[in-house]
């Protein structure tokens, strides 16, 4: 059971605090909702010269201060209730088991009525908007592409962003690096192509008439064929189409 000496502390707690929303109320004047409607509180005649856009955002406004304007009554309204408890002298005592409430509880919240365990609030909701069911990245992910997307994307704006540099250095990853341009992650990645051969490979505008262009990112790509005996980089063809890829 609390003292007086802390019955008269949460009183003071409840009085101060109903003194200052009593007093934001009159400073805004009960957050500009005493005007007769949206067109007062604007200072507009009429709407229908505004565009739609605007008058949205003076609605949004308007449904905010009302909001706001609830929640406080409903605080003075709490205070009422328990100032109204203190001189009742039941304040202190839980409405549903009648058991003291603690005084640390008390003094985290002074307008509650009820213990811990019988607090009409005892679940957290864990609800989401509606909308965010259909909410997506708008660029692909944003760690290293697993989806074979070739869209310009998150990533890709980080390594944009990287290769001017970042607080790690080649000692900071695993195996020899000699050189700050490899410390990005993807580095060797192929930029405004996705094959290495479509460096050096073009066709006419219908996709025929195939022209190897020499350069030397056809000779390396050559050379990697080579080294690993294959024709292709995706391994080596089945029999039966080699003469055929070869054609």
């Amino acid at each position: 059971m609390i003292s007086n000496k802390q019955l008269n502390q949460l009183r003071d707690v409840l009085l101060t605090e109903q003194e200052n929303l009593l007093n934001q109320l009159k400073d805004n004047n009960n957050f500009g909702l005493t005007s007769q409607s949206l067109h007062d509180s604007t200072g507009e005649l009429s709407s229908y010269d505004n565009h739609p856009g605007d008058m949205a955002s003076e609605i949004y406004e308007r449904e905010k201060d009302i909001a706001l304007y609830e929640h406080t009554r409903e605080e003075l309204e709490e205070i009422k209730t328990a100032l109204n408890a203190m001189e009742a002298t039941t304040y202190g005592k839980c409405k549903t088991c009648g058991k003291d409430i603690s005084f640390e509880r008390l003094e985290a919240v002074p307008t509650t009525l009820y213990c811990k365990e019988h607090s009409p609030s005892q679940e957290t909701s864990h609800q989401r908007p509606i909308e965010e069911l259909n909410l997506r990245h708008p660029f692909g992910q944003y760690d290293l592409d697993t989806s074979g997307a070739t869209e310009y994307d998150a990533e890709d704006s980080w390594q944009d962003v990287e290769r001017y540099g970042t607080s790690e250095s080649p000692s900071d990853f695993e195996g020899d690096i000699s050189s700050y341009n490899d410390t990005y992650i993807e580095h060797d990645e192929n930029v405004g192509y996705v094959e290495d051969y479509e460096n050096f490979v073009g066709t006419d505008l219908y996709g025929k008439e195939i022209v190897v262009y020499p350069s030397k990112q056809h000779e390396e790509y050559e050379q990697s064929l080579d080294e690993e005996g294959i024709m292709t980089t995706f391994g080596d063809l089945p029999s039966h189409e080699k003469e055929h890829y070869t054609d």
